[in-house]
């Protein structure tokens, strides 16, 4: 059924003095308004998740404090092309108890309200070790990253993700119940420039290159299965952002649905019906709204990320495949815009933390 979440207008605290979910907080903004004051030790989860994409290649770094771990990471995929097979690896560093990660209430790397930068990692990193910053500039968020390849190259990143004046993003509570809940902040469609140095190699981030963050702050259920299914760039002559989530959202009464076209945000409260093969990732998937047609989507995948962790504590089955999305979409204006091989991803994730 279609969702009718209020739109929030004002800064609100995400929680009330006893750490349960501010009635007030349940809603959705067009940027982001909320003061994750969490509470409570062992279900709490931040974290910042940012994907930057080229035509060629992309990277993902993430900065997370799951209470009983920190998890960081820098992650490098060069596409497969001419005949020669994709390039990839992924730097993981788990960290006991979450040393050395402190998270603000608001966007790392903002300049926004309740936001801070962050640094994780040691200078100089070595063997699994990953440093990450998330700093504000003028104009939006500098992601730099270091690491070592498996071939011990030396790896760094630095990249500008802009946030120019007026775009909008979208930011949504999800409750399950007053003791679990997740506030998070999708951006799309934001530019990027920079670099990506492998030994000596320079893989540049130009023309038609974009950055996506998932920025997250809640209290979580033991276990959990999402799909997210996120695109960022030019296409029909408008720059387009798609974000849509799937599973973790039902019978919440919200969803983490979304269409960005030149900045400006709307918001899908439609579900989205998710259409893949669970056991071939790699076959095309078909994503459309369930009782609207905002949404008609075909996501065609080039590379599976496959994760599988088995660990004490958590446990991670996620395959997140990147891709091409094509079909139609239609604004709340009634505009309907071409969606011609726009890169993106879909993904489906079962985590037990």
């Amino acid at each position: 059924m279609t969702t009718h979440e209020p739109e929030i207008i004002a800064a609100t605290d995400l929680c009330g003095p006893d750490g349960r979910l501010n009635p007030a907080a349940a809603g959705w903004s067009r940027t982001p308004l909320h003061r994750a004051n969490l509470s409570g030790w062992g279900r709490t989860k931040r974290w910042e998740y940012w994907c930057v994409t080229s035509p060629t290649h992309l990277v993902a770094v993430t900065v997370s404090d799951l209470d009983f771990m920190a998890l960081n990471s820098f992650y490098v995929l060069e596409y497969a092309r001419d005949g020669r097979p994709a390039v990839e690896f992924d730097r993981t560093a788990l960290v006991p108890f979450g040393r050395g990660v402190s998270l603000p209430e608001g966007i790392a790397g903002s300049g926004g309200p309740y936001g801070g930068d962050v640094v994780v990692g040691p200078e100089k990193p070595v063997g699994g070790q990953v440093r990450v910053s998330l700093t504000h500039e003028q104009g939006g968020t500098r992601l730099r990253a270091r690491a070592v390849s498996p071939d011990r190259r030396p790896v760094e990143l630095d990249v500008f993700a802009a946030l120019p004046e007026g775009h909008e993003t979208l930011s949504v509570v999800v409750p399950w119940d007053e003791k679990r809940f997740q506030f998070t902040s999708k951006h799309t469609a934001r530019p990027a420039s920079g670099s990506l140095r492998v030994g000596d190699r320079v893989l540049p981030f130009a023309e038609d290159s974009w950055a996506t963050l998932d920025h997250g702050r809640g209290r979580w259920p033991r276990s959990i299965t999402w799909n997210w299914g996120a695109a960022s760039g030019t296409t029909d002559g408008r720059t387009v952002g798609l974000q849509f989530g799937g599973k973790w959202t039902d019978g919440t009464g919200a969803t983490e649905n979304a269409l960005c076209v030149d900045g400006r945000l709307d918001k899908i409260g439609s579900p989205i019906d998710w259409h893949y093969d669970p056991a071939d990732f790699m076959r095309p998937w078909t994503l459309r709204t369930a009782d609207s047609d905002q949404v008609d989507l075909t996501f065609t995948p080039f590379h599976d990320r496959r994760t599988r962790t088995e660990a004490v504590l958590m446990a991670n089955n996620a395959d997140q495949c990147f891709g091409h999305y094509s079909g139609r979409i239609r604004t709340d204006s009634g505009e309907t815009i071409r969606i011609e091989d726009l890169l993106g991803w879909a993904e489906e994730v079962h985590m037990r933390w």
